[in-house]
Parts: C-alpha cells; sequence; structure tokens
C-alpha cells in the first residue's frame, strides 16, 4: 500500500519510518520540483507525480503551505486527506478565525486588517498589546510582529508599510496573559470515530516551541473535556481525516485556541516513545482507513527540540529512557535539526533525566531546558 505526502522534511520522515511496520509505503513530493523522492535519504524514486499519485491509496501532507496548484491536482485525485479545504484553514489564518467564529470555539480577540490605516481602530478596540500575525506563510515566529506601547504604533505602520494587505491580510490578535500554553492532537477516521492524545504543555521560545511535556502536568478533567469537545467540533466541521492538532492557551479553567494544525505536530513528537501510538501511525492508520491505535501515554514524556545545533554528546543515550532522532539538514540558525525524547514513570523521574542530559548538550541551544527541569521538580515541593 502506497501513501504519497507532500512535503519532504522530517514529518513525512517519520511517517514513512511509522509505516514501514504496517506494510505502508510512503514517498515524499518535493515541492519545490513535485519529484518523488524518498523521505529519509531524499534519493529519487525515478517515479513522476502523476504515477506516483495513480499507484496511492491516499495522498497527505507534512505541512500546510503545499503549493495550492499542487494541492488542487491531489483534491481532484479524490485520495487527498485531509481534503484541500481542510488544509487551507490551516494555511491561511483568515480562512482559521472565521472557522473558529462560526463554530464558536472560543479563541483570541481579534481584528483582520486589510489596510495598514486599520491599525489605529484596532488599537482602539482591542488594546495596545497586539500580536499582528501575517495571514498566510507564517510560523515558528516567522511573519508575526508585537505592539506593547501604542506610542510605538507609527513606527510599526513604517515597517509594515510595504506590505500588500489586501493581498495578504493580518490577523491582529490581544495579546494574552495565559497560564500557560497546551495542544490537543488527534485522529478522526473516515467514519467520524475519533481518538486524542493527553494534553501536551509545550514551552516556546522566540515563537518556536522548544519543550513538550506529556501528560501536561496537573490536568483537570475540565480542562480535558474542553479539549476533547474542541477537538470533535473543528474536526466534524471539517470533515477531516487523519491527525489534527490544535495549539491552545489556557486561562483559569478556559481553554482558547490559538491555532489549528492539518498535520502531525511538533507537540506531538513525544508519542513517539511515549504513547501506545504514536501520531504519525495513527495519521496513516486513518487515512489508509485502518482502524486507529490506542493514544493512551505510556507514562510520561519530554519532548526537546534540537534547533540551530549540528552536534550533541553521544554519551546523551546514556541517560535512562532518552531516544535521538536527527532530521539529516543541514544548520542553519532557528532551523528544527532533530528532537529528544525522554521517558520517566514520574514527573520527578523525568526531571532526574533531563538534567542528566545536561552535560551533554551546548546548553545555549536549549534555553528551556532548565526552566523546565525546577519546574518540573516544583510539583514535588
Amino acid at each position: 500500500m502506497k501513501v504519497v505526502v507532500y512535503g519532504a522534511g522530517q514529518l513525512a520522515q517519520m511517517m514513512y519510518l511509522a509505516g514501514a511496520p504496517l506494510g505502508i509505503d510512503v514517498q515524499a513530493v518535493d515541492v519545490s520540483d513535485s519529484s518523488i523522492v524518498n523521505p529519509v535519504d531524499k534519493s529519487s524514486s525515478g517515479v513522476s507525480l502523476r504515477d506516483a499519485i495513480t499507484e496511492a491509496k491516499c495522498l497527505t501532507v507534512e505541512f500546510e503551505h503545499v503549493p495550492v496548484e499542487l494541492l488542487n491536482d491531489a483534491q481532484q485525485s479524490g485520495k487527498l486527506a485531509p481534503d484541500m479545504a481542510a488544509i487551507r484553514v490551516g494555511a491561511d489564518r483568515v480562512l482559521e478565525k472565521r472557522l473558529l467564529e462560526k463554530l464558536h470555539v472560543a479563541n483570541c480577540q481579534h481584528q483582520i486588517i486589510t489596510h495598514i490605516n486599520q491599525l489605529d481602530a484596532a488599537v482602539e478596540s482591542l488594546g495596545e498589546r497586539l500580536i499582528l500575525k501575517a495571514s498566510l506563510d507564517g510560523y515558528d515566529g516567522y511573519g508575526q510582529w508585537r505592539l506593547t506601547d501604542k506610542n510605538d504604533l507609527p513606527t510599526l505602520k513604517r515597517k509594515l508599510g510595504d506590505l500588500d494587505l489586501a493581498a495578504v491580510p493580518l490577523v491582529v490578535e490581544q495579546m494574552l496573559n495565559f497560564d500557560r500554553e497546551l495542544s490537543v492532537i488527534g485522529a478522526r477516521a473516515p467514519d467520524g470515530k475519533t481518538v486524542v492524545y493527553p494534553l501536551a504543555e509545550n514551552l516556546h521560545h522566540n515563537g518556536q516551541l522548544h519543550v513538550s511535556i506529556a501528560p501536561a502536568t496537573q490536568l483537570t478533567s475540565e480542562l480535558n473535556q474542553q479539549a476533547k469537545q474542541i477537538f470533535d467540533t473543528i474536526a466534524q466541521a471539517l470533515n477531516y481525516v487523519g491527525v489534527l492538532a490544535v495549539e491552545m492557551f489556557q486561562i483559569g479553567n478556559k481553554l482558547l485556541v490559538n491555532e489549528i494544525a492539518p498535520r502531525v505536530h511538533n507537540s506531538g513528537h513525544w508519542s513517539i516513545q511515549g504513547a501506545k501510538t504514536s501520531q504519525f501511525e495513527n495519521h496513516l492508520r486513518a487515512v489508509t482507513d485502518l482502524p486507529l491505535g490506542a493514544t493512551d501515554a505510556v507514562g510520561v514524556s519530554a519532548m526537546v527540540n534540537i534547533i540551530g545545533c549540528g552536534s550533541i554528546a553521544k554519551d546523551l543515550l546514556s541517560v535512562a529512557g532518552t531516544y535521538l532522532q536527527w532530521y539529516g539538514k543541514s544548520v542553519r540558525p532557528k532551523r528544527k535539526m532533530g528532537h529528544i525524547n525522554v521517558n520517566a514513570q514520574t514527573y520527578s523521574e523525568l526531571a532526574e533525566r533531563l538534567a542528566l542530559l545536561k552535560p551533554h548538550l551546548p546548553i545555549e541551544h536549549f534555553p528551556k531546558l532548565i526552566e523546565e527541569i525546577a519546574r518540573l521538580n516544583s510539583l514535588d515541593e
């Protein structure tokens, strides 16, 4: 059974590794030239995209910013899962906000800006602490600007002056004083059945995910129920098939949706060793109409992104419960080079194991690690 993934990065690579035991042959599309490559070593398959589509049981994506012409062809094949409409919602923040409003799913107060002069009214309505997000092509903190003092508005307007906001509007959101960032990842099968993973707690630095803890600490049944309801509401409305991630802010006992990702997600990498079925396997199960796997956590886990760092000490693997995955990329700043998963039975044991990683890491590339170790240790105080 063949599955074609649009995108040839680390998520396609991890789908390939998850698919092999199931007899699923995952091929990747390099969207820069439409060539079909092996997701691990990037070698050319010698197969045309048209032939790959014909031979595949299913087409899917590893990221939402696939060129529209390629998505159109995939949609017309009748094999694309999730479908193009769902993928576009994740790629366009305006469509995303409209969906959340239509479904009455709580999210950040916002306005859509199509002309720079509308910013003044947005400040008057939403306040002077704002996050401005490009509606297209923004990720990992790119395509975002912040305003914390309305006296800085003229400078910000000059900075944004060259943007064509009629073509690519800005979503202007209130900057929230949230308690923490969480994400829920789930899978939906073609028959509408859903499974969700335990909530993950996410720590960001400069707009980029650095550490995830799953299951998130100090969860309540109320939070779990809210997250499941949010996932099911969005997935049902989109008639979604595959894995869907929903990033959220927690404020008190309330969850507000921040973003939707129509694909496997960085904050779910912990599931490779930390859940009974990984998000990558469940995505493939969903899109090929195989029964969905159990999503129960196996102990507690941390996922630590390796960002802008090309090497770490090999003795890191001597730490119990530690797993390493490199993505095979050339090094550049802010680039996700790989990740480390650490699994333990308790949060205190997880903190101990994370602390044992420190001597083996160039710690300047892991600015959230020490903070998270201290937080996990404080849970027992």
